[in-house]
This record gives structure tokens, sequence and C-alpha cells, in this order.
């Protein structure tokens, strides 16, 4: 699954993560959202803030660089690389840097607020109960509770890596499916997600023989978490009425499986059937059926 060549206009997204604003899996997935023809700002923490959940705090003057020296002690609360000031940190959490790229620099740059917001590919799954302190999820999801739709990607393999270092193969095929993923979603036409709703996407990790590139992927519509006795039923799909968990899609073989879930921003839990259904109406042919 290489990158579609959908045609759409120029949409504008707001794109944070929690391993920081130097970290290579964003910078890469950046690029290749630009060179989709979108309109991108990234808005992430200064350092790797993993981990950290819906934490939200003032940002503060640098008291040591930033991650991987890519600005120096003393630099200011809020900054940005001098060649590309699309490329900013906020020496803070991700919740807190999304909410700059929303508030503060979607104005700058769009004349208004984003149309989009995407976090991630994170360094890492976030899985199930994961999701609760996941950074690269509370970004998302605090973006979905302002009212902009928002998708939170993860991947299995990987590790911190700077910006500058050799492009890791795994940075590059997570980046080519999340741009899929964003480039689907626009395509199906706004309202992009229902209110109140955010994807979380999760994919396996890459290997040197299998899953080695993006048109290895299939995508399933998934549960973040198991449904509980005598829950109500998800949207039918693959013949049935109760979606995988994203856990067991991940983990499926033989194959490269994605899951793609629907959550509700106010609680970081599953969304119900209805929801469901329009998510996976505009994802259409990207969805696939995990082998009975």
């Amino acid at each position: 699954m290489g990158l579609l060549p959908f045609l759409t206009q120029a949409t504008n997204i707001v794109l944070s993560n929690d391993d920081g604003w130097a970290e290579i899996n964003v910078r890469v997935f950046y690029s290749m959202l630009t060179q989709a023809g979108n309109s991108v700002v990234l808005s992430a923490p200064a350092d790797n803030k993993s981990g950290t959940g819906s934490s939200d705090a003032p940002a503060t003057r640098l008291t040591k660089p930033c991650e991987f020296n890519s600005c120096p002690t003393g630099s200011p609360p809020q900054g940005f690389n001098a060649s590309s000031p699309r490329l900013n940190y906020v020496n803070s959490f991700p919740v807190t840097s999304m909410r700059y790229g929303i508030q503060t620099l979607s104005p700058k740059f769009f004349g208004g607020p984003p149309e989009l917001a995407v976090a991630g590919p994170n360094v890492g799954a976030n899985l199930g109960l994961t999701t609760l302190i996941s950074g690269t999820v509370g970004a998302a999801t605090s973006a979905a509770q302002s009212g902009i739709p928002a998708i939170a990607f993860s991947g299995t393999s990987g590790s911190q890596t700077a910006w500058t270092a050799p492009t890791p193969s795994y940075a590059s095929i997570y980046a080519d499916l999340a741009t899929n993923v964003t480039q689907q979603l626009i395509a199906s036409g706004k309202a992009f997600l229902p209110p109140n709703t955010w994807l979380n996407v999760n994919f396996p990790a890459v290997g040197s023989s299998s899953c080695s590139s993006a048109k290895d992927f299939r995508f399933v519509l998934s549960r973040i978490n198991d449904a509980g006795v005598g829950a109500a039923p998800d949207v039918r799909r693959c013949g049935g009425t109760r979606l995988p968990t994203e856990r067991a899609v991940v983990a499926t073989k033989p194959g490269c499986w994605a899951s793609v879930s629907v959550g509700k921003a106010d609680t970081k839990g599953d969304a119900a059937a209805g929801v469901q259904a329009v998510v996976a109406g505009k994802l259409g042919g990207l969805l696939s059926c995990l082998p009975s």
C-alpha cells in the first residue's frame, strides 16, 4: 500500500506527538503530509513527554537543551526552526503543544482553526488501556474535545531517534500508512469525523522480510477495549457485530494488520456502533477483514 494519489484540495493540519518535535517519526510524517498537498504545522513538545497522558501546564523557558540538542538551554517557552517556521516546539506537555498549535499557530499560518489534527506516529504501540496514559493520544483527544477531528497514530517498531539520523525503514513505512489514512479521511469530505470522536490507529512491527513495505499492510476496524458482558453490539462488520480489539488485530499472523479504533474523546473509550458505522463508511475500501 503505497501513498495513494488522492485528488483533494490542501487541508490545514496541526501535527503533534509525545516523543518530541525533533523525533524522526513526526518529521517524516510532516514531510509526507506536506508532499500529499496539505498545509501542515508541527507543534510538539521540546522534549520526550511519553506517558504523560492528558497532563497540561504552561510552557516554560528551557533549563536544558531540547531533545537531541535541537534548541539550546535558555530558549523561550515556544520556538521554531529558523529555516522552517512551521516546525515548532513547546516546552510543555503534548496537550499543551496541541492547544498551542490550534489556538496560536493555526491562526498565524491558516488564518483560522485547523481542519484536522493528527498525532504521531508514536514510538511504540498505544493499545487498549495504554491509551489512558499516552501523550500522543492525549494530544489527539484534546483536539477532538475542542472540536477538531483528530487521529492518533502509533507504531510497534522503533526507538527514540533524532531527525538528523538516517531514516529507518519503519519511520517511512509508518508515515506512508498514516498519510494514507489521513488522505482517505480527507477525501471522504467534511465533517471528517462526528463530534467528540477520534481515531486510534496502531501499526504492527516492520520486518526485514515481511511487513517490510507499506503495501504489505491492511487496516481493520477495531475496538480499543474488550467489550464487557452485556455491552451493546458494535457496527456490523465482516459478518458479525463484535469488532476485534486493536491488540488482537495487531497481533494477528500471518499478515501485517493495522488497527483502526473509533473512540470517544472525553473518555478515551470506544464509540457507539452508530459512530463506528460513520467512520467505516468514510474509510470505505481502506478497511479489510481479518482472516477467518
